[in-house]
């Protein structure tokens, strides 16, 4: 089993390089893997992407330029049920993008949180975040597993193909239930098995980078959510993902193995 740290550094530099990439060029294709980006197809837009993961084009023209880096395997702005006034936390923000849909949902009243382990992610977000209309948008640099966010903060959780990344997903959610007031919810998109991997997939470190071989069933899922202390938990799998995973990685047959699934939960 490789270190958790590896795996952390591995992950933080495959990131940077999507960020740098796209700080240059809107081009969709990334010098290295990365969820939701296709690695064989040069054709298809980060916005055509992002139809596919469930975000209209309405959505997508409200946002800055650059910060939709087709990073997704779902939208959970659909199951989030934002309400003015609520704080949002972002785990693996990214460029921004569910920060910048969440901000007008939530209002002036409100505040939304994206937490990056890439300085690079949190640079580019933090540019975009200078552009009028976002004000109640911050992001802070940190490990999902350790959150720079106090005890009690958040009303709602959001995430969208993160949580597989990381290599201590146990933490993450302890992390998850300190931050949230009772009460609070999780609303996240992520991928999980439908089938064991092989073993070579589970040492490719750029499948790890890919959303790939992170990924736990829903059976592990549900039990690392339940061991936190999360309730009312419900953890969908969207069949027809499979789609467009299949394009992640066409040289692989990773839609044998993985699914995108929507995931709720309470504290």
């Amino acid at each position: 089993m490789k270190l958790e740290d590896d795996i952390r550094t591995s992950v933080r530099e495959s990131y940077a390089k999507v960020a740098l990439k796209l700080n240059s060029t809107q081009d969709c294709c990334t010098p290295a893997p990365s969820c939701s980006v296709p690695s064989g197809n040069q054709n298809i837009s980060i916005d055509e992407i992002s139809q596919k993961m469930g975000y209209t084009k309405e959505e997508l023209s409200s946002i800055p330029d650059g910060a939709n880096m087709g990073l997704s395997c779902g939208n959970p702005q659909v199951i989030a049920d934002l309400k003015p006034g609520e704080v949002v936390i972002d785990l693996g923000s990214g460029g921004g993008f569910d920060c910048f849909l969440a901000a007008p949902k939530v209002g002036k009243k409100g505040c939304v949180i994206g937490i990056d382990m890439t300085p690079e992610m949190i640079s580019k977000a933090r540019r975009n975040a200078e552009k009028p209309g976002f004000e109640q948008v911050e992001f802070r640099l940190g490990e999902i597993e350790h959150m720079p966010v106090a005890d009690y903060t958040a009303d709602i959780i959001i995430s969208n193909c993160v949580i597989n990344l990381s290599p201590n997903k146990a933490q993450v959610f302890d992390e998850a239930y300190r931050i949230l007031k009772v009460g609070g919810r999780l609303a996240i998109s992520d991928v999980v098995l439908t089938a064991v991997l092989p073993e070579s997939y589970i040492s490719d470190m750029n499948l790890y980078s890919g959303c790939i071989s992170g990924a736990v069933s829903i059976k592990e899922y549900e039990e690392l959510l339940k061991d936190a202390g999360f309730k009312n938990i419900s953890i969908e799998p969207k069949d027809e993902s499979k789609e467009f995973i299949r394009e992640w990685e066409p040289n692989y047959d990773i839609e044998n193995y993985i699914v995108s699934a929507i995931i709720q939960a309470v504290k």
